[in-house]
């Protein structure tokens, strides 16, 4: 099993992670990371200037970890300001809103960047988010399960407002960081410190037997 604490900031980290959000300015990338970092939601959000990160400390099989989450800002004119960011990143989230079409189109063009800079080994979930405005669609499940699938991604649909997905969207991704470099690790018998806590910035590994039956690749993980 897996939990998430706000616990003591001077127990000793066994694994850091980086995983960046990617995706158009106002498809809620802010709005997930605050609702995962602080379980908090804020109807009066602003566009994101740059790049920012918060932290989530996680107790997952006995580790602690902490996982860097970065915000990078959707604006074009900032794409080459945040593009040094995705180097690194064992993780991503690729976030369309779910109301706007556009946001979706905008999706292969993003994945091709993050490829570009990101490790070839990196764990990547779409998410359509805001599927709290179901009256509202304009991205089909079908069309996002269909992408996915192509391209090899996870999927779920979340709603930040409601809270819905978030966490299992994100402890997805990090159990998937995990499953993948602990292989890597194994086949080098222990010679390698990769992942952790004390030989990279923003990089690590973490470890879970805790399974979401809704989660998988190219599926769709509504709740309703």
């Amino acid at each position: 099993m897996s939990n998430l604490y706000s616990g003591d900031f001077n127990q000793k980290i066994d694994y850091v992670f980086k995983v960046v959000l990617i995706g158009d300015s106002a498809v809620g990338k802010s709005q997930l990371l605050a609702r995962f970092a602080r379980n908090e939601f804020s109807l009066e959000s602003k566009a994101t200037i740059g790049v920012e990160f918060q932290t989530k400390t996680l107790i997952i099989d006995q580790k602690t970890v902490k996982a860097q989450i970065w915000d990078t800002a959707g604006q074009e004119r900032y794409r080459a300001v945040t593009s040094a960011y995705y180097r690194g990143a064992v993780g991503a989230m690729l976030v369309y809103d779910m109301s706007k079409r556009q946001s979706f189109d905008h999706m292969a063009r993003w994945l091709e960047e993050l490829r570009g800079h990101a490790d070839k080994n990196i764990v990547i979930m779409l998410i359509g988010n805001k599927c709290d405005l179901g009256t509202l669609r304009a991205v089909p499940t079908e069309d996002a399960q269909e992408f996915a699938e192509r391209e090899n991604l996870y999927f779920m649909e979340t709603s930040a407002l409601e809270a819905t997905n978030v966490e299992s969207a994100f402890l997805t991704v990090l159990t998937e960081i995990y499953r993948i470099l602990s292989k890597k690790s194994l086949a080098n018998n222990g010679g390698s410190d990769y992942g952790k806590s004390g030989s990279l910035k923003g990089t690590a590994i973490i470890v879970s037997n805790h399974e979401d039956p809704r989660a998988s690749k190219g599926g769709c993980c509504r709740t309703s």
